[in-house]
C-alpha cells in the first residue's frame, strides 16, 4: 500500500542500513519523504505482550533489523515494538509527520519525546473510535516535534488480531496534503463510478424488471462496501463511531459480495437450464458460503481472516460462466472475462499475503484494478446480451413479415382459385335448382299421398302399441313374465337408470341433505348436485339398487321375482339364468324382504305395478 501511495507522489527514499555508519533517519529540506518498510526498522518481538516502555527502552539491543521478513511472518498473538531513530537537521523550512499507511491495525501506542527527555504517548486505531485519531484522515499520522534537534527515537507498540502492514512514511505536511487529495480523488472516481453503476442498473431492473439486474445492482454496492472498508473509507465515513461493527464489517461486506455474485451468476448465465449440474454446484457453494457466515459471525470471528477460502466459489463461476460459452451461449463472452480478471485480482492478493509476488504499486491495488475493470465488463455482458436479444428480436421479425408476405401471396392466389371455381359452381347450382324445383313439385305431390298413408299407419300403431303396453301391463301385474319377456321392457342399465330418474325425481328434485329444489349436472350421469350445500346424489341413493356390485337390469329382475310370490325360483335356478352366484342373489333378496318386511301381500303388489307400470306409460 505504501509503494502506490509514493507512487502518486513520485519520490521514494530507500533508508540503508549499513552497520554503525548510517543508524538514523537524517530529515532535513533535501527531500520531502522517507518510506521505510517493516524489513527497514529496528523490531523487538514480545511473544507475551507483558514488556513496559521503560523495558522496552532499556532494552536497546534487542532491536534487531530482518530484511528477510515476509508479511506472512507476522505473528498476531506477538506485540511488536517498532523503533524509528531520527537525526534532526538545524535548520528546516517545512513542518514534518509521520505517517502509518495500514489503517487496519487494532492498537497503535505512540511515543513522542519531548524536550525535557520524557515521553508523550498517544493511543489509536480501528479498535477505538475513529474520532480519536491526531487527524481525521483513513490513516494514523502524528507531527514530528522537529524543535528537538540532533538525535531523537520514536517507539510505537503494535497489536492486531490479523496481519498488519507496518510501513511508515515520514514526509512533511505540504506532501502529505498533496498525497492525501490526490488520493481522496481517485477514491471518489472509483466509488462514483460504482454508485452510477448500481443507480443504472437498478433503473433497468424497475424498467424491466428482470431479477439479475437487481442481484447485479447488489453485487456491486457489496463491492463497494467490501473496498471501503479494505481502504478504510468505511470506517472514516460510514460507521466511525461502532468499532465492534468495524472488526467484522470487512468479511460481512466479503460475504454479500460472493452471494449476490452467486446468485447473479445463476441468473445471468440460466445454469438452471444450460448446465444444470453446475447450477446445482453453486446452489451448494452458495449454502455452504451462507452457513459458513453464520457460524462465523455467531461464534468465531477470527476466521474471517481465512480470506482466501474465496477462491472457491469465484473458480466456480468462472468455470461456469467458460462452459456456458462453450454451449453456445453469446452473452458469457464478457461474462469469462469480467470474472476472469476478478479471479485473478483474488489470485494476486493471495499471492502478495503469501510473498510469492513482490509487494508494488499494481500488485497492491490489484484487487481495486480488478473491481474496476470487472464492472466494466460486466456491464458489457449485459449489454451484449440485450444486443443480442435486439438481435434475435429483429431478426424474428424479419422472418415474421417474410411470411406474412408470402401468406399474402398465397392468400391472393387461393382467393382467385376460388372465386373462379364458385362461379362455376354457382352456375352448375342454378341448373340443378332448377331440376330441383321440377323435383320438388314431384315430391309435394307424393308427400301429399304418403302424409295421408302414414296418417292411416300411425292409427293403426297407436292402437297396436296400445295393446302390446296393456298386455305388458297387464302380464307385468300378474306376475307372469319370465326373463326373456322381462328383459324386453328392461333391456340394459341404461333403462333402468331412466326409469329410476322418472321414478326418484319426476316431480322436481329436492336435496335429501338440505331439501333444496335446485341442482347442477353431477359427476356422471344420472347423478345430480346440489347449488345450495353442494351434496352429489346418484340415481340410486336410498334406494336398494345402491353400490349393487351386479348389472342393475338383474337387480330389476330379482326384484320382480322376489315380489312374484306366484311362481317361486330356487336360487339355484335365478343364479344359472342370471349368470350369478348363490350369495349374491340371496343377500340382495334378504335385502329386498328387509325393505318390504311387514308389508301385506296387496300393498307389495301395488309398489311393483307402481314401480313397472310407469315405465310401460
Amino acid at each position: 500500500m505504501a509503494l502506490i501511495k509514493s507512487g502518486f507522489l513520485g519520490m521514494f527514499v530507500m533508508l540503508l542500513f549499513q552497520g554503525n555508519e548510517r543508524e538514523r533517519i537524517f530529515i532535513d529540506n533535501s527531500s520531502e519523504q522517507v518510506l521505510l518498510a517493516f524489513n527497514d526498522l529496528p523490531i523487538l518481538v514480545d511473544s507475551t505482550g507483558t514488556m513496559t516502555f521503560q523495558e522496552v527502552v532499556n532494552s536497546q539491543k534487542q532491536f534487531i533489523i530482518n530484511p528477510g521478513y515476509k508479511p506472512k511472518d507476522y505473528c498476531v498473538n506477538c506485540t511488536y515494538w517498532v523503533k524509528v531513530p531520527l537525526l534532526i537537521a538545524n535548520s528546516l523550512d517545512k513542518q514534518w509527520m509521520l505517517e502509518f499507511y495500514d489503517q487496519t491495525i487494532d492498537h497503535i501506542w505512540a511515543y513522542f519525546p519531548t524536550a525535557d527527555g520524557s515521553y508523550e504517548q498517544d493511543h489509536v486505531g480501528d479498535a477505538i473510535a475513529f474520532n480519536q485519531k491526531p487527524f481525521e484522515h483513513k490513516n494514523f499520522q502524528w507531527i514530528i516535534d522537529t524543535s528537538i534537534k540532533g538525535q531523537q527515537n520514536l517507539y510505537f507498540k503494535i497489536q492486531s488480531h490479523t496481519y498488519a502492514d507496518v510501513r511508515i512514511n515520514i514526509r512533511t505536511v505540504n506532501a502529505f496534503v498533496r498525497y492525501s487529495l490526490n488520493e481522496y480523488f481517485l477514491y471518489g472516481i472509483f466509488y462514483g463510478m460504482i454508485f452510477i453503476i448500481s443507480i443504472y442498473n437498478m433503473l433497468i431492473y424497475f424498467a424491466i424488471r428482470e431479477q439479475k439486474y437487481l442481484f447485479y445492482t447488489f453485487y456491486i454496492l457489496s463491492v463497494g462496501v467490501y473496498a471501503m472498508c479494505v481502504d478504510g473509507i468505511a470506517y472514516q465515513f460510514l460507521w466511525p463511531q461502532w468499532p465492534e461493527w468495524n472488526q467484522i464489517a470487512y468479511g460481512t461486506a466479503l460475504f454479500s459480495l460472493i452471494f449476490w455474485s452467486l446468485l447473479f451468476s445463476k441468473r445471468f448465465l440460466s445454469t438452471n437450464i444450460k448446465a444444470p449440474i453446475i447450477d446445482r454446484a453453486l446452489t451448494w457453494a452458495l449454502v455452504l458460503r451462507t452457513a459458513l457466515f453464520i457460524y462465523v459471525l455467531l461464534f468465531d470471528h477470527s476466521l474471517f481472516e481465512y480470506r482466501n477460502i474465496e477462491i472457491i466459489p469465484l473458480s466456480l463461476i468462472f468455470y461456469s460462466s467458460i462452459h456456458v460459452w462453450k454451449k453456445g451461449y453469446k452473452p458469457a463472452r464478457f461474462f469469462v472475462v469480467a470474472y476472469g480478471v476478478l479471479f485473478l485480482g483474488f489470485l494476486a492478493k493471495a499471492l502478495l499475503y503469501l510473498s510469492v509476488i513482490p509487494f508494488t504499486t499494481i500488485t497492491y491495488y490489484s484487487l481495486h484494478i480488478c473491481f474496476l475493470l470487472e464492472m466494466i465488463f460486466l456491464t458489457f455482458a449485459l449489454s451484449d446480451r440485450v444486443r443480442i436479444l435486439k438481435s434475435n428480436r429483429d431478426k424474428a421479425f424479419k422472418r415474421i413479415i417474410n411470411q406474412q408476405k408470402e401468406n399474402a401471396e398465397l392468400k391472393d392466389r387461393v382467393n382467385k382459385e376460388l372465386e373462379e371455381k364458385i362461379k362455376e359452381r354457382t352456375r352448375q347450382l342454378e341448373e340443378k335448382n332448377l331440376l330441383l324445383a321440377n323435383t320438388n313439385q314431384k315430391l309435394i305431390e307424393q308427400t301429399k299421398e304418403i302424409n295421408a298413408i302414414n296418417s292411416k299407419l300411425d292409427l293403426d300403431n297407436w292402437k297396436l302399441k296400445n295393446n302390446i303396453k296393456e298386455i305388458l301391463q297387464d302380464r307385468l301385474i300378474n306376475k307372469n313374465l319370465n326373463l326373456e319377456q322381462f328383459q324386453k321392457i328392461f333391456p340394459n342399465e341404461l333403462t333402468c337408470y331412466r326409469f329410476l330418474e322418472k321414478l326418484k325425481w319426476g316431480n322436481g328434485y329436492h336435496c335429501s341433505k338440505c331439501g333444496n329444489t335446485k341442482y347442477f349436472e353431477g359427476k356422471t350421469k344420472f347423478m345430480r348436485r346440489c347449488s345450495k350445500c353442494g351434496y352429489n346424489e346418484s340415481v340410486t341413493s336410498n334406494t336398494i339398487f345402491h353400490r349393487i356390485k351386479f348389472p342393475i337390469e338383474k337387480a330389476f329382475f330379482i326384484l320382480y321375482i322376489t315380489n312374484n310370490r306366484q311362481k317361486e325360483y330356487t336360487l339355484d335356478q335365478l343364479s344359472e339364468m342370471l349368470e350369478l352366484r348363490r350369495n349374491t342373489i340371496w343377500n340382495f333378496k334378504k335385502k329386498i324382504e328387509k325393505v318390504y318386511d311387514g308389508d301385506s301381500k296387496n300393498s307389495s303388489t301395488v309398489l311393483i305395478h307402481n314401480l313397472f307400470s310407469s315405465h310401460l306409460n
